[in-house]
Formats: structure tokens, C-alpha cells, sequence
């Protein structure tokens, strides 16, 4: 038995436009007052993780550290049962301090077994940046490409507009939780830009063969032909995204500390692509077109 939706949800577009430009200033906000808390990919420095085998206190971490004349910028704890000392350094640590480190974890907790150290130096650190920069636009301007060669430059504006949205979604959490923005932060992102112009092109897709048996002559003609295409993929769109949700979930869950951004960013990604393949780009497509409708109308009034 099929589900069949019945909503208008098109008539409400300007509450949905509300709460999308809420995420942006609450994301500019805490952007301009916490910034990221970008990682060692991004930043020079080091960061090394303790496996300490029982939980701890962050104290005794810095004091470690600072015996052997290190100073960690940040000490936190991971893992399931926080027994994970992850520090991370502003510059990078001496590879030939690494026994010395490990000699003196070995002494303070009786069990621990490895550390495992990575460092970036300040030059691959800003190519690292410019590379995740590039990959995130290059990737856009294909999706642009693309949309305006296979439907129209309305869907093609209004699917970016929507893919910036779920970026600067995540953006505005990972900044406002504090949490580290590293390599699998933006292979996350790319993850999800595909995930949701995928799910938005076929609201798209479903918008444009009906505007085919359409009889445009009025605006409420459109919020017609918009409102029907969202029922008649809202099933799909629902279950699609519960389908790739669960196996996000499962890696936050059980994925462990390596892939913990990864897991975050695109759990947060995906709940926001759905949000904006639903109420976000078919709606800017839709204003647009009653916009231009309009302009029509007056122009062929006058």
C-alpha cells in the first residue's frame, strides 16, 4: 500500500526561507565569535593520541606534556570509555621525543599501550586548505553545469542556493559544538553535496514533467505544479534519507574515534539535505517563477 501525502506545503515557503536565514546568522555569529577548530590538516602542529587503557584527568595530561617541555594548546578525552588522551600542539613535535613520550604514559598508567602521533607542517597544512576549497567549488560549478544543461538555470541556482545551505548547516554545528574540522570533515561535505542535489534533482526532475501537462494561468497554477511534485517524491525523499541516516547513525556509533567527524558531519548533512530538498529548493524555484510570472503579466498588461 502506498502512502499518499496531502500538504500544502508550498504556502508556507517565506516561514522556511525565515528558518534558513535564522541558520545563516546563527552560523555567522558563532563563526565571527568561535571560529573553527580546524585540525592538524589545516593547521600546523601536532596531534597525538594516548591510549591510556582507564578514563583521566586532563591535568595530568598537560603536567605529563610539560615535564618532557611540551605544551598541548588542547587536551580531550575520546573513546568509548574516554581512556583517549588526544592532544593537539601548535607546533610540530620532534619525532625522536616520541619514545620519551611513550616511556612516560608507560610510568603514569599502568595500562596503557601506544600512542599515535600525526603532524602537519605549516606549508601542507594551507595546500591541504586551498585543496578542500577547490574540491567543495569545482564541485559546485559541475552541479551548476549540469542542472542548467538538463533542466533550466532556475533549478540550477536554486539546487546550489540549497547545497550551501546543508554546507553551511554543518558548518554552523561543527563550530558551534567545537568540534574539529579535519580531512574527513570534508570528504563528509562532498559526501553530502552529492546526496542532496541527487534527492533535489528528482523533485526537480518530477517538477518539470509535470509543468509539461501544466495550464499556467495563475500563480496559484504554479504552487500547484510545485506543491504536487513535493507529495509525489516526498515518499521517496523520506525513505531515502532514513536509509542513508541508519548507516550514519551506525558509524557514530560504533565507528570509532578516526571516523567520528566524518560520522557527525555527515549525520548533520544528511538531516539538512533532506530539509532542503524539501522545503528549501523547490521553493526558491518556485518564487522565482511566480516572480517572473509576474513580470509577465505586467509587461503584458502595460
Amino acid at each position: 500500500m502506498r502512502w499518499e501525502w496531502n500538504y500544502d506545503l508550498v504556502s508556507h515557503r517565506k516561514k522556511y526561507f525565515i528558518v534558513a536565514l535564522v541558520i545563516v546568522l546563527i552560523g555567522f555569529a558563532s563563526l565571527m565569535i568561535q571560529g573553527l577548530n580546524l585540525g592538524v590538516d589545516f593547521v600546523s602542529g601536532s596531534r597525538i593520541a594516548a591510549y591510556l587503557g582507564e578514563s583521566f584527568d586532563s591535568q595530568e595530561i598537560y603536567d605529563i606534556y610539560n615535564q618532557l617541555g611540551l605544551e598541548p594548546s588542547v587536551v580531550r578525552a575520546a573513546g568509548e570509555a574516554n581512556d583517549i588522551a588526544i592532544a593537539r600542539f601548535d607546533t610540530t613535535v620532534d619525532h625522536a621525543m616520541l619514545p620519551e613520550i611513550r616511556a612516560a604514559f608507560n610510568e603514569r598508567f599502568p595500562n596503557f599501550y601506544d600512542i599515535e602521533e600525526s603532524s602537519v607542517s605549516p606549508q601542507v597544512g594551507e595546500e591541504l586548505a586551498q585543496k578542500a576549497i577547490y574540491s567543495v567549488i569545482i564541485a559546485s560549478l559541475f552541479i551548476i553545469l549540469y542542472v542548467s544543461f538538463r533542466f533550466e538555470y532556475r533549478f540550477a541556482v536554486a539546487g546550489i542556493l540549497a547545497l550551501l545551505h546543508d554546507a553551511f548547516f554543518v558548518i554552523t554545528l561543527f563550530s558551534i559544538l567545537q568540534l574539529e574540522v579535519n580531512l574527513p570533515f570534508i570528504a563528509a561535505v562532498l559526501t553530502i553535496i552529492g546526496y542532496s542535489i541527487n534527492d533535489t534533482i528528482v523533485v526537480f526532475d518530477r517538477i518539470r514533467e509535470n509543468m509539461k501537462f501544466a495550464k499556467i494561468k495563475s500563480e496559484s497554477d504554479l504552487e500547484k505544479v510545485a506543491n504536487d511534485s513535493l507529495m509525489q517524491t516526498m515518499t521517496r525523499s523520506i525513505n531515502t534519507v532514513l536509509t542513508v541516516l541508519f548507516g550514519a547513525v551506525a558509524l557514530v556509533i560504533f565507528g570509532g574515534e578516526s571516523l567520528r567527524e566524518f560520522s557527525l558531519a555527515l549525520t548533520f548533512g544528511l538531516v539538512a539535505g533532506a530539509y532542503s530538498s524539501i522545503f528549501l529548493a523547490a521553493q526558491v524555484w518556485l518564487a522565482w517563477k511566480v516572480r517572473d510570472f509576474r513580470a509577465m503579466k505586467a509587461k503584458q498588461a502595460s
